[in-house]
């Protein structure tokens, strides 16, 4: 991810596509605990048609990458996370605006605005059990990552935060979606959204890094 310019921006947005590839199965499973059961099938279907389109026409900035993603994702994945995702991306995309590169203090801008269009969308709080669970506190450490670091550094730091909150999601009792039908059930069971979550970020900091 190298300059953070437009074509970084896409190969990352490739690496997330694979990386869904890879946990699809499992987030999948994790839904079916205590939601649809569609989730992982439904990112699959959303990343293979943003990968088409990148193939097709890739943009020429970061934000109007970010912005292919968000529309794609919005038109094509189903359920919550659909718009979810989507609004994330879109909101991202506007913050970055017409940059040509981004650099780390734009990176967790651009987090912190996904994650306001998320709650926003979704109307959760932290502690609900869901996808905010895991974005929270991953725009925090972003940001307190982003006043020395780099964009490898900002990812970095959100990846790390959004895993362990992830994982922390299991002992809650959803508040939000299909999942708090569930009640007292839902307890003991990862939030499929807070894991994919992690997931792609846990991708863009290893794009960011070089390693991916």
């Amino acid at each position: 991810m190298a300059g953070c310019d437009a074509a970084a921006t896409a190969a990352a947005v490739r690496q997330m596509a694979e990386t869904i590839e890879q946990h699809h199965t499992e987030l999948t499973h994790l839904d079916r605990e205590i939601g649809d059961g569609d989730h992982g099938a439904n990112l699959v279907r959303g990343f293979r048609a943003v990968v088409e389109k990148l193939d097709a026409d890739e943009p020429g900035t970061p934000g109007a990458v970010l912005k292919l993603v968000a529309t794609t994702l919005i038109s094509t994945v189903g359920g919550a996370s659909g718009p979810l995702f989507g609004t994330a991306f879109l909101r991202a995309a506007t913050k970055v605006g017409d940059a040509e590169t981004l650099d780390a203090a734009t990176v967790s801008d651009a987090l912190s605005a996904a994650a306001e269009g998320v709650v926003a969308r979704g109307k959760a709080a932290v502690g609900d059990k869901t996808m905010i669970d895991a974005f929270e506190p991953a725009v925090q450490a972003a940001q307190s990552a982003a006043e020395e670091g780099s964009v490898a550094d900002v990812l970095e730091a959100a990846a790390a935060a959004a895993e362990q909150a992830a994982s922390e999601t299991a002992p809650l009792e959803a508040r939000k979606g299909r999942a708090s039908y569930l009640g007292e059930r839902s307890v003991g069971h990862v939030d499929p959204g807070a894991q994919s979550t992690a997931y792609l970020l846990r991708s863009l900091a290893t794009s960011a890094s070089g390693a991916g």
